[in-house]
């Protein structure tokens, strides 16, 4: 799985305000962090960033990239401010992202086409985000035909189906997982797979959310997933993915989660019995794929129901 990076985001208060008082050294151990923890490309997301976009990009790329020489995944919706960014990378980029709104489609797939980038191509339409993962399969045609009439084969594609907050839709998971699944079929070669990992447990209580990413993130993989946008500071998130990649079944823990991405690859149900009831751990896991599964309903206190 490749590893994105998404701790330099605009949302978080700290980076909104080394952005604005362009503090590179902080941005730099950021950078430099998320790649001594596992990270393969560094997700770089300054926003809309209407007025400041193009100089924020012109500042923070020459600035990440003076301590690393990672691909960075460049994110915002503002194409000027995209442009100056490409044209800064060293590297070749990722740009995040493209829609099948009418717009943004035209503006982002032709600057992907004119720097060479790799594209995230999100299955949002005008409309919104379609609520069926066929539906959402239609809109990802879409988009890689778009792309390829500007000369961007599949290859360079990742094909987002937009993680949904389960505390807010919670027969919305399963259509992402199915959707992963799907996007692995839809060309030859395939297009890649990606997902903004944490938004499925916005919303949710703290303590639970990190246990909510990794369930998701397992069950994502046993669809095929191919690569993350992650806190790559979540080692045992990292963990997870491990254990699963290699098929490491040596812990009591290992073997539920080989167990879970199995039954998710064999699109079946996880079987109780391969949960050690008298093991809180594997008890969480358990309920945490209930609800995202959509079997029980979702609260905020589904760990103690």
């Amino acid at each position: 799985m490749l590893v994105v990076g998404e701790r330099i985001h605009i949302i978080s208060p700290k980076v909104k305000a080394a952005f604005e008082g362009r503090d590179t050294q902080l941005i730099q151990e950021m950078a430099l962090n998320q790649v001594k923890a596992g990270a393969h490309i560094l997700d770089l997301n300054i926003g809309p960033s209407k007025k400041q976009g193009p100089a924020i990009m012109e500042w923070l790329v020459p600035a990440v990239q003076a301590v690393t020489d990672v691909p960075l995944s460049l994110d915002t919706t503002n194409a000027v401010a995209m442009e100056a960014g490409l044209k800064l990378c060293k590297v070749k980029p990722v740009l995040n992202s493209a829609s099948a709104e009418a717009a943004r489609m035209q503006a982002m797939v032709g600057l992907a086409a004119e720097y060479n980038s790799d594209l995230v191509a999100l299955t949002l339409t005008d409309k919104g985000i379609p609520n069926e993962s066929s539906e959402r399969a239609a809109v990802a045609l879409d988009l890689i035909a778009a792309a390829a009439e500007a000369g961007i084969g599949t290859e360079r594609i990742f094909l987002d189906p937009l993680t949904l907050p389960v505390s807010a839709d919670q027969p919305g998971v399963m259509q992402t997982v199915e959707a992963v699944r799907i996007f692995g079929q839809l060309s030859d070669p395939p297009a890649k797979s990606i997902v903004g990992l944490s938004n499925v447990s916005n919303g949710s209580p703290n303590e639970v959310r990190g246990l909510i990413n990794r369930v998701m993130l397992v069950m994502c993989l046993g669809a095929g997933l191919d690569a993350a946008i992650v806190d790559p500071l979540d080692h045992e998130l990292l963990d997870w993915a491990r254990i699963v990649e290699k098929r490491d079944e040596s812990t009591a823990k290992g073997k539920l989660l080989v167990s879970l991405y199995d039954a998710v690859a064999a699109m079946e149900d996880l079987d109780p019995a391969a949960v050690d009831m008298s093991d809180q751990e594997q008890v969480e896991i358990f309920k945490t794929w209930q609800i995202l599964a959509n079997k029980i309903i979702y609260a905020h206190s589904f760990l103690r129901v």
